[in-house]
């Protein structure tokens, strides 16, 4: 396909006015190698902050055998199912046997403890590939196939990187690069990947994706807020690297990277946009990049407009890291941070005594008409309003599959919503927890109990987060309190037979998925009675 130079140049210009209001609908990965954890877990996370829901939200979809020559589909649009239903855009070969994995907007786990989270990584216009092109391969269809195709965190890299080289990388979020954060029980990694272009064609037999990975050490952690943290490379290392062929020379080709210089190679600088929203130092990433490394290590200076490439790739953390603490990271509104919305003076108002006070409509989540109001300027934090769903992830290499790997789930705003178990051995999912159209309020759509009590509490939110607190952290403790009786009592039936531990967890996930609810749903009429206009509440 021929483009026009001067065409092609508008799309480049729209897109990167597109990409600023974009900044607030990506994604935030938080990594954990087993001996930064506190029992030995090595642990993901991912905030799928934006519309990236799938048709269906999360379901099982069980392992399958396949004859010799059925092929598998590949499609376009597995996020936004909504709006569009997924289209068919090619077919590859299928595998004798996929496993059984957990399917969505973008996918997090399968049977094997293979655990995924997802956030989008800036790269440089030149290199981006649009749909209609010839590479077909975007991230969240890659995940599902490794899901399907693979059991670690190796054999997943070697699946995904085959796959986008072989059928071509297309970016499918602004046609930006990717960043996955994959774990098994026992190893941690960063992957990272890249398309090649416009004009790329498999018969050149060149690869249609430029990648690197890199192992998180089992001491540390890793933050990535859509940007991509890789650095050096050291392919004489293979236990921590892992690269494509081409992964420096698809930068020396575009005149970004010359080996004749003597410099050493640097994969994030090389890729990454030097100006624009998805640079490595605007103040959406640095402020993320520097919450989670000052929480890691509180003991050293950080200065929160540090620039990004002086972050080390990983940091150990002071003290050894548990899912609650990966939760609280994804809750985070940039209390008592220079970044704290809810801090703004604006909000002061009199009080009863004439002394200012902080009104009760003073939010984290300041929308933008608010905003202008009031002039409060805006500063990204790690949880949002627009958030679809999200996960914390656990793998351990103590416990049989089934039971060693958790997706800690939730819907909507981390900062109002609860995080659920949900096993790996689970075999399905209630259909009041997959179904949901977001353009008709249902009753029976559980999703819809988290999404109206994000929004009526921030409609009062000092007082209404208070009442959510109390509903909720009781409850999310209790599925913390009782995790070691429920893994005990599956580890005695799995040993029985794995297909009663599966059962015990199915039923076990759903119990709390309908406890949850319950209780959302309860405190939604609670607020509505307790903060409508007629109480005298507001005047």
């Amino acid at each position: 396909m021929k483009f026009n130079k001067v065409y092609f140049s508008l799309i480049l210009i729209l897109l990167t006015l597109f990409s600023v209001s974009m900044n607030s609908f990506s994604c935030m990965d938080v990594i954990v190698g087993k001996d930064a954890t506190v029992d030995g877990s090595v642990m993901t996370s991912h905030t799928v902050d934006g519309w990236y829901d799938s048709d269906l939200n999360i379901r099982v979809v069980p392992g399958q055998k396949f004859p010799e020559g059925a092929m598998a589909d590949v499609y376009w649009g597995l996020v936004r199912e909504e709006v569009n239903q997924p289209k068919k855009i090619g077919e590859i070969p299928q595998v004798a046997e996929t496993y059984t994995y957990f399917h969505d907007a973008y996918s997090h786990g399968n049977e094997h403890q293979l655990l995924i989270g997802e956030t989008t990584i800036g790269v440089k216009e030149e290199i981006k590939t649009f749909l209609g092109e010839k590479a077909i391969m975007t991230i969240e269809q890659l995940e599902a196939f490794a899901l399907q195709r693979a059991k670690t965190a190796r054999e997943a890299i070697k699946v995904i990187a085959e796959l986008a080289e072989t059928y071509g990388f297309l970016g499918s979020c602004i046609e930006n690069g990717e960043c996955l954060t994959i774990t098994d029980p026992n190893e941690a990694w960063v992957f990272e990947i890249f398309p090649v272009g416009i004009g790329w064609d498999p018969a050149s037999g060149k690869p249609g994706a430029v990648w690197a990975a890199q192992r998180v050490p089992d001491g540390e952690l890793v933050c990535i807020p859509n940007i991509s943290r890789i650095r050096e490379i050291d392919l004489t290392n293979p236990d921590y690297f892992m690269a494509s062929e081409n992964y420096m020379q698809v930068a020396i080709d575009h005149g970004w990277y010359d080996p004749k210089d003597g410099k050493t190679f640097i994969w994030q600088e090389a890729y990454t946009p030097l100006l624009g929203d998805w640079a490595l130092s605007n103040d959406w990433i640095y402020i993320r990049l520097h919450l989670v490394y000052s929480w890691a290590a509180p003991s050293q200076e950080w200065d929160p407009f540090r620039d990004t490439t002086t972050y080390p790739f990983s940091i150990k953390p002071e003290k050894k890291v548990s899912v609650m603490d990966l939760i609280e990271l994804q809750r985070s509104t940039l209390t008592g941070t220079v970044f704290d919305m809810e801090a703004n003076s604006a909000w002061l108002v009199p009080g009863p005594d004439g002394k200012c006070v902080k009104s009760p409509f003073a939010t984290p989540f300041v929308d933008g008409d608010t905003r202008k109001l009031l002039n409060i300027p805006y500063y990204r934090p790690a949880a949002r309003q627009g958030c679809s769903f999200g996960v914390v992830t656990q793998a351990r290499n103590w416990l049989p599959d089934p039971i060693g790997g958790i997706i800690w789930f939730y819907f909507d705003n981390p900062t109002t919503s609860i995080h659920i178990p949900i096993y790996v051995g689970v075999q399905e999912i209630p259909d009041s927890w997959t179904t949901f159209n977001r353009n008709e309020f249902s009753l029976e759509a559980d999703r819809w109990a988290f999404m109206l009590a994000d929004d009526l509490v921030n409609r009062r939110y000092q007082d209404a987060i208070k009442d959510l607190r109390a509903v909720r952290d009781p409850l999310q403790a209790e599925f913390f309190d009782n995790q070691d009786a429920v893994e005990k009592k599956a580890l005695e039936l799995f040993k029985q037979d794995p297909m009663k531990a599966n059962q015990y967890l199915t039923e076990y996930t759903h119990e709390a998925m309908a406890k949850a609810t319950k209780a959302y749903w309860n405190l939604n009429w609670e607020l509505i009675a307790k903060y409508t206009n007629n109480t005298g509440l507001t005047p």
